[in-house]
């Protein structure tokens, strides 16, 4: 796995191998479509395509997420030191369809909404607290967004500007056409990750085929917040 953390780290982003086998895949499919089903309205019109604090509202699926291979995964991404600090569900059903334009993935979740130098941008949506930390603590991030369905251009994997991690917290308008011109394509295979740091500029297209894009996207850290602030989805990952 260690070519994994040198291309992370080298280009922003990269691909695993399969972390989960399909008896995995399924059992996280299925707990997810009896949360689903719970909380769907009567007439079936809550239909759920984006699920955010997701091992907060299903605690269930830690057992099963947190395998060998994504332990050892962590580890050697991070260390043993760093936990979960984001889950959110995301789903590209046929009638629930988006394009994402390129960005960078800047907000945490936190416990509390307190004035702290370097933290900008305050947010509060459905609960949750989201604010735009200092940029060391971004940089300190990977995400893990472990794959439930093949994906491809046809139904909406990601596209990466390779590198543009590197030079820090920009807009999309700041990046050159040379650079926009490097953009990748990241298919994924079922139970298979694409590894990505949040600085790197991601975008996806609607998806134009009926199979469905289920996406579980995990954040890691081993950083504190700025007392009293602290991350508001922190899961430790290697006492369980």
């Amino acid at each position: 796995m260690r070519e994994y953390k040198e291309q992370l780290n080298e280009n922003g982003f990269s691909t695993t191998d399969s972390l989960y086998g399909d008896h995995e895949i399924q059992l996280l499919k299925n707990i997810i479509d009896e949360w689903q089903a719970s909380n769907m309205e009567s007439d079936g019109s809550s239909q759920v395509f984006s699920i955010r604090r997701l091992i907060k509202k299903i605690p269930s699926l830690l057992p099963v997420l947190l395998n060998d291979k994504l332990k050892q995964l962590v580890t050697e991404l991070g260390g043993e030191d760093f936990f979960l600090v984001k889950a959110i569900y995301f789903d590209k059903p046929e009638n629930f369809n988006w394009f994402v334009s390129y960005h960078q993935d800047l907000s945490i979740t936190v416990d509390r909404k307190h004035d702290a130098s370097g933290y900008t941008k305050w947010t509060s949506k459905h609960g949750q607290i989201g604010v735009i930390p200092p940029q060391d603590i971004l940089e300190n991030i990977f995400t893990i967004r472990i794959h439930l369905d093949d994906t491809d251009n046809s139904n909406g994997a990601l596209r990466v500007i390779p590198k543009s991690h590197s030079k820090g917290i920009r807009k999309f308008t700041e990046l050159d056409a040379l650079e926009k011109d490097t953009e990748v394509l990241c298919p994924v295979n079922e139970g298979e990750a694409m590894l990505m740091k949040p600085l790197s500029f991601h975008a996806s297209s609607k998806s134009n085929m009926t199979h469905r894009r289920r996406v579980m996207h995990l954040e890691f850290s081993n950083q504190d917040l700025k007392v009293p602030l602290n991350w508001g989805e922190k899961e430790l990952l290697f006492f369980r």
